[in-house]
């Protein structure tokens, strides 16, 4: 096994951090909120991105070590922990609006740093229990529905129109939420309607797997809501879409502006690096399991996360993932950086 895995259990500091919140009140419930999205990106501004790449036999051997698969297993796990803490820890007397507050923030951010974006990469694997944990990640946030949309949409139609996910050329983050959150939602139940129908069993039936999912999704709530009383579960959701929202901001910074040219009616050019943004700020790329070497993922899906590439032709990003995600709520500025970036790269 390759030491080198170990770097990816970065995220523990996060997890810590989160403990430290759910077991402290006051200025110790902010500490993974400020480690995030203080620390961080201050970090990325002074450190260079590492664009360096794995040779043939280095990229094999990665490829075949079962301890980078490990670390992605033992963090759902260590996901649903948090959870159950964060859920008990919401039952105490005397906290604050500000307690509560930073809490379950901070629960959100973990469903949607570690819980989607874990989903995100165990869903592209092929192997059914990879597959069954990736659900089980999205769960956290409410967001089973991006197991479906994302493989059999996001994939296909990636900048382009046809992509809710996709943010569009001067379009602000805030409309942007609006127009994924709906029409990707509305998207996975017409891909797995027709993924029904395609096996003879109807459009609604329980071989259809957006219903079961989203049945699933209403029996956790349930659940949480039976042993923690309804206080409790509105605190979960308030987490769910704290999550959902870091997910869609991810999402707007990915593709924003970029599109691929159509050929004909209904088919575009093969979604190349340059379709994507790309950043190799190392602290982010640790964080998030190289989501932010997304020129290369896009380019071949099947790629484990270890092994992500940086290409040339792509277009960088000039700092990591979690500066730019501050950077996007706060449009025009961000209209403003990215649109210089654009014309560095002629797009």
């Amino acid at each position: 096994m390759n030491v080198k895995a170990l770097k990816y259990c970065l995220p523990l500091v996060m997890y810590a951090l989160a403990l430290v919140a759910f077991t402290n009140t006051g200025f110790y419930c902010w500490l993974a909120l400020l480690y995030a999205w203080v620390f961080i990106p201050l970090v990325e501004l002074l450190l260079p991105p590492d664009n360096k790449n794995m040779d043939a036999a280095e990229e094999e051997m990665a490829k075949k070590d079962k301890l980078y698969d490990f670390v992605l297993y033992s963090m759902v796990i260590l996901l649903y922990l948090m959870l159950v803490i964060f859920l008990y820890s919401m039952r105490e007397h005397g906290l604050t609006r500000w307690d509560i507050f930073a809490r379950f923030v901070t629960m959100g951010m973990l469903c949607g740093t570690f819980g989607i974006n874990i989903g995100h990469e165990l869903g592209h694997r092929i192997n059914r229990y990879e597959q069954i944990l990736a659900k089980a990640s999205l769960l956290t946030s409410l967001y089973t529905h991006f197991f479906i949309e994302h493989n059999k949409g996001h994939h296909k139609n990636v900048a382009t129109k046809e992509d809710p996910s996709s943010a569009r050329f001067g379009e602000a983050l805030y409309t942007f939420y609006f127009r994924t959150i709906v029409y990707s939602y509305l998207n996975a139940w017409k891909i797995a309607n027709n993924d029904a129908r395609k096996k003879a069993k109807g459009g609604i039936s329980l071989h259809n797997e957006m219903l079961l999912l989203q049945l699933l999704q209403v029996g956790f709530v349930a659940l949480i809501f039976i042993i923690f009383g309804w206080v409790i579960a509105l605190y979960f959701l308030a987490a769910g879409l704290v999550g959902i929202l870091l997910l869609e901001t991810v999402n707007y910074i990915e593709h924003y502006g970029l599109s691929r040219r159509q050929m004909e009616a209904g088919k575009y050019e093969r979604a190349m690096p340059r379709h994507s943004w790309n950043s190799d700020h190392v602290l982010g790329r640790l964080m998030l399991f190289e989501l932010s070497r997304h020129s290369d993922h896009h380019y071949l899906a099947s790629r484990k996360y270890q092994i992500l590439r940086h290409h040339e032709d792509a277009p960088q990003m000039p700092t990591g993932y979690p500066g730019m995600m501050i950077l996007s709520l706060f449009p025009p500025i961000w209209f403003f950086v990215l649109h210089r970036q654009m014309k560095k790269y002629d797009l």
